[in-house]
């Protein structure tokens, strides 16, 4: 079980060895390690369609961080601060007694340095995205950038609406955990995904069981996502950026994407329609398909190479129900 330390706090990750499957074509094959980053509370489960394409296509080894207070990383918060009722503990770990996202990159860099990887690509979603942002911005080991989900943050920004944290940690009256979680993952899914999907969204809720953070680590990582502005440092990202948004995305506004593909130098967007914040899901194919276009390009020189801005393009709306 690889582990990480940075300031006395214990970052685990998975590294999945390329040694250990093939990819389906060896003409495809990627060195290059890839390393998924979650959104806030959600474990490593959440990005496991992807990760199955990529190994299927490519055979490429495969990083996967568990971020500080999820899944079996320690949570590096103040002892007592976790221990205070809700509403004490909340305004402070959302500000001065939480996370940065600085603090969540340079965790990322400590996590590369341990595995001995001096370049990977990185594919983040909501803060994920953000981390992977800022670790280009700051570091230095970033071979490319996908961006799902996110926003730069700032003025400039379309914030994340305002009743959206509130939801993300509510706890309906009476609830037991597999209802509240259940709950809290409305405005992450379309209601009509979640209907048609009953089993996957029950297993859904034992991987968030198994893996998620606990409630005081997601309100500090909620703290340095509400804080984060790359804005006006995003022309130093030099790598090639795919930037992925579903339109329908009730956490975070569609429109942010459009602003990050203008504001990183070589970005490509594309639009999954109807998608929700959770595409990677609920439109888990469209988002795989882009992703593995992407990585193609820019590790097997199977596409158009980098340095040059792509058009963007829109996913049409299709039936992937897992």
């Amino acid at each position: 079980m690889p582990r990480a330390m940075r300031d006395g706090v214990s970052i685990y990750y998975e590294f999945d060895d390329r040694d250990e499957r093939e990819p389906t074509d060896e003409s495809h094959a990627i060195e290059t390690p890839i390393v998924f980053l979650q959104d806030i509370g959600y474990g490593r489960w959440l990005w496991r369609w992807q990760r199955e394409a990529v190994a299927r296509e490519f055979g490429a080894p495969v990083i996967a961080p568990d971020m500080r207070g999820t899944g079996r990383s320690d949570a590096g918060l103040p002892p007592l601060v976790p221990r205070l009722p809700g509403r004490i503990r909340s305004p402070l770990l959302r500000k001065p007694a939480g996370y940065s996202v600085d603090g969540l990159a340079a965790d990322l860099e400590t996590v590369l340095d341990d595995a001995g990887v001096r370049s990977a690509h990185l594919v983040g979603i909501g803060l994920g995205g953000m981390v992977a942002q800022q670790y280009a911005i700051q570091h230095d080991r970033a071979a490319s950038l996908t961006l799902c989900a996110t926003t730069h943050g700032g003025p400039d920004a379309m914030a994340i609406p305002a009743d959206i944290p509130g939801r993300l940690l509510e706890t309906p009256s009476g609830a037991n955990e597999r209802e509240t979680l259940r709950h809290r993952m409305r405005p992450v899914f379309g209601e009509s995904f979640t209907n048609r999907n009953p089993h996957l969204m029950d297993r859904i809720i034992e991987w968030r069981r198994e893996q998620d953070a606990t409630d005081p680590a997601i309100e500090a990582q909620l703290g340095a996502a509400l804080a984060f502005d790359a804005s006006a440092e995003l022309d130093r990202v030099r790598v090639p950026t795919l930037v992925i948004h579903g339109t329908d995305d009730a956490v975070v506004p569609s429109s942010n994407a459009r602003l990050l593909e203008e504001a990183i130098p070589d970005a490509r967007l594309e639009l999954i329609e109807g998608g929700s914040h959770l595409a990677c899901i609920e439109r888990a194919d469209a988002v795989s398909d882009a992703l593995v276009s992407f990585l193609g390009e820019r590790d097997t020189g199977t596409g158009t190479g980098t340095g040059t801005r792509n058009r963007s393009r829109t996913r049409a709306q299709t039936n992937t129900d897992t």
